[in-house]
């Protein structure tokens, strides 16, 4: 196969990527950026342009989404095409698919029958509920899933109303997980020699990713709030405004909320009643901040930056996304990273956010176009020119 891989680090597996949008590509894209022979099977709906839900195929999001992947067309509502797509199963290691639970059995693409055609397949499903129970026909949308999964009331300002992250948090954390699920279940087939069902929703993974707030009531039965910029239990921790924007400061324990007013130059503040211990910081909060803010407005951002974590306080400057890119840290790590395109010329996606020391990742190929290897692909899994000619002509492909 002359497609170039990520990484070496799982090209021994194939995977059949069949989602949509976000939350399903964004598990896919962690077997596509470590070297696994990612195959897209685009829709066959006669649309040139190839577009599906989740925006324009040459947009941005679509973009990064989708690199170092190899694509083909196949229409599985026909017999003819789920006929060769039991083929690609019977040679695959992974499916992944983010359709509404219903709609596998349906096409005939459920577990049970996966499983019929190759025992060792894994097979990833996300939903926006679960596979089962009183949602499970639901559709399934980020925002939603931030709203039942009590993010949006523990996020934005005491009084102004829910608020949603400005990330699509319950789709990445949903796909992240599907793909360490994934992982895990190929790591137990090493052992039993057999695949299985890996199942994970949007609702699921967005109620994980409340973490200590869900403890909080899980363990507490204190019912978290919002607490805008504040942190809820860490306080002082929290955005100061400076004389040039604003920063973060961040003080965890007695002995960095000494250090921090110390730098600030309050040593004063540390022995104040209203301060002194931690349940009255948090009671006087409001008060506290209000102090911080007066010493913090008579300097710059970067010389409160520079001057705190000097001290061992945690700081750090709050950047538009364009800052972010040009700080000289994320450079370093190389976190925008290029990807060559057809034309000779190369764009800038992001990178992933761990690195491996034996076999590193890189952006080895751009998303490909509508249906761009249908042929090789299905040469690779056996089928003659004749087969292939003949699923053209038919439409199948």
């Amino acid at each position: 196969m002359s497609f170039p891989r990520a990484s070496q680090a799982l090209a021994r597996f194939t995977v059949l990527d069949l989602t949509r949008v976000r939350s399903g590509p964004t598990a896919v894209r962690q077997f596509a950026d470590w070297g696994a022979n990612v195959i897209k099977i685009d829709a066959l709906t006669g649309d040139s342009g190839g577009e599906q839900p989740g925006g324009p195929r040459h947009g941005s999001d679509f973009q990064n989404l989708h690199r170092n992947k190899r694509a083909m067309t196949l229409d599985l509502k026909r017999a003819e095409g789920l006929a060769v797509f039991a083929r690609l199963v019977a040679q695959a290691d992974v499916v992944i698919e983010n359709f509404r639970p219903d709609v596998k059995a349906r096409l005939g693409i459920d577990y049970a029958s996966l499983r019929a055609i190759n025992p060792r397949i894994v097979l990833g499903s996300i939903s926006g509920f679960g596979q089962d129970g009183p949602y499970q026909k639901r559709p399934g949308f980020d925002q939603i899933a931030q709203g039942m999964g009590g993010l949006m009331s523990v996020t934005g300002a005491p009084g102004e109303g829910p608020m949603r992250a400005g990330i699509p948090i319950a789709d990445l954390s949903a796909g992240l997980f599907c793909a360490l699920g994934v992982m895990t279940a190929l790591l137990e087939r090493d052992v039993s020699g057999e695949g299985q069902w890996v199942q994970t929703s949007l609702l699921q993974a967005q109620i994980f990713m409340l973490d200590f707030q869900a403890a909080r009531w899980l363990v507490d039965h204190e019912v978290p709030e919002q607490a805008g910029n504040n942190h809820p239990t860490s306080i002082p921790t929290g955005v100061f405004k400076t004389s040039d924007g604003y920063i973060n400061i961040a003080t965890t324990g007695g002995k960095i909320w000494e250090r921090c007013a110390e730098t600030l130059g309050a040593r004063e503040l540390i022995s104040h009643p209203d301060y002194a211990t931690a349940p009255a910081r948090s009671k006087n909060r409001d008060a506290l901040n209000a102090e911080i803010n007066a010493l913090t407005e008579k300097q710059t951002s970067a010389h409160w930056v520079e001057v705190l974590n000097a001290a061992g306080v945690p700081s750090g400057p709050i950047y538009s996304i364009d800052q972010t890119f040009d700080d000289a840290q994320v450079r370093h790590l190389g976190m925008a990273q290029d990807v060559p395109s057809r034309d000779g010329s190369s764009i800038r996606l992001v990178g992933q956010p761990l690195s491996l020391s034996r076999t590193p990742t890189r952006m080895a190929a751009p998303p490909p176009a509508f249906g761009e290897h249908t042929e090789e692909i299905l040469a690779e899994f056996g089928f003659s020119r004749q087969e292939i000619e003949a699923l053209r002509r038919d439409k199948v492909v």
